[in-house]
């Protein structure tokens, strides 16, 4: 099987015990790759019963980014929800579990412990602060960390249809403050949360300090847009022709993990 975004993160990190970029880019990866977790059976409408498995004294759930590799565990009948892995460290808080990723048929087999879940937990729930500023003058970003561009590429990579594209600028506001901008054009409006949410986690998981980057939306009819395409470096989101109706399963919702049994 051709490695995985987790299998590459995971080599990058036991490479060098020290890196802690490395390991915070594991568990970003962790945050946003949808994961397989293997139940006793299935779900009972958002009531779900995963398998524990017991080692040392701890109890780990069973989480697979491959329904492939789950297979390879439990067989091709074993039961599983698929979920992202926000969504699982959302579901276990107050629970005592960890985690058991690719479990004896990876290279990236881990077990992850309940204060590393906690952790993680904790590490996405931070809010960004939100203020008003008046935008002065806007120049080419200066000075930023290039695993930063690399974070936020990869985060915008997967914001599908959330936006029309995205224009990062080096920023001067009235009353002297300067900074860096991410300025989203035609943001979805129910989508502006998470692409606040992406941009901070971008920042938290490459080791920079929270507030070095700004978030902003703007339609295309903006003045203030045709500065951004002048000075600014773009990103471009990923885009759907039609939106597909599809059943609810658990975990579907970011905001309503499902229930353990």
């Amino acid at each position: 099987m051709t490695q995985t975004p987790l299998d590459l993160a995971h080599a990058a990190m036991m490479a060098d015990e020290d890196d802690d970029t490395a390991r915070l880019r594991f568990y970003e990866r962790m945050a946003d790759v949808e994961l397989y977790l293997l139940l006793e059976r299935e779900p009972d409408g958002d009531q779900i019963e995963p398998q524990v498995l017991e080692r040392d004294g701890a109890q780990y759930l069973l989480v697979f980014d491959r329904a492939q590799r789950l297979a390879e565990y439990a067989g091709d009948a074993g039961a599983y929800v698929a979920l992202s892995g926000r969504n699982v460290a959302a579901m276990l808080e107050g629970q005592p579990f960890g985690l058991a990723l690719n479990l004896g048929v990876a290279a990236s087999s881990i077990l992850l412990p309940d204060t590393a879940v906690a952790w993680l937990r904790e590490t996405l729930s931070h809010q960004a602060g939100e203020v008003e500023a008046r935008i002065e003058s806007l120049h080419p970003p200066k000075g930023l960390p290039e695993s930063l561009i690399e974070a936020i590429d990869a985060k915008l990579a997967t914001a599908t249809g959330m936006a029309a594209n995205a224009w990062l600028v080096g920023v001067t506001y009235e009353g002297g403050g300067r900074g860096h901008l991410l300025a989203f054009i035609d943001a979805i409006p129910r989508a502006q949360d998470a692409l606040v949410r992406a941009t901070s986690e971008a920042l938290t998981f490459s080791g920079i300090e929270a507030g070095a980057l700004d978030v902003g939306f703007f339609t295309h009819t903006d003045a203030t847009v045709e500065k951004l395409t002048r000075v600014g470096l773009r990103f471009d989101l990923p885009q759907m022709e039609q939106l597909q109706k599809t059943p609810r399963m658990p975990g579907s919702d970011p905001d309503t993990p499902p229930n353990l049994r």
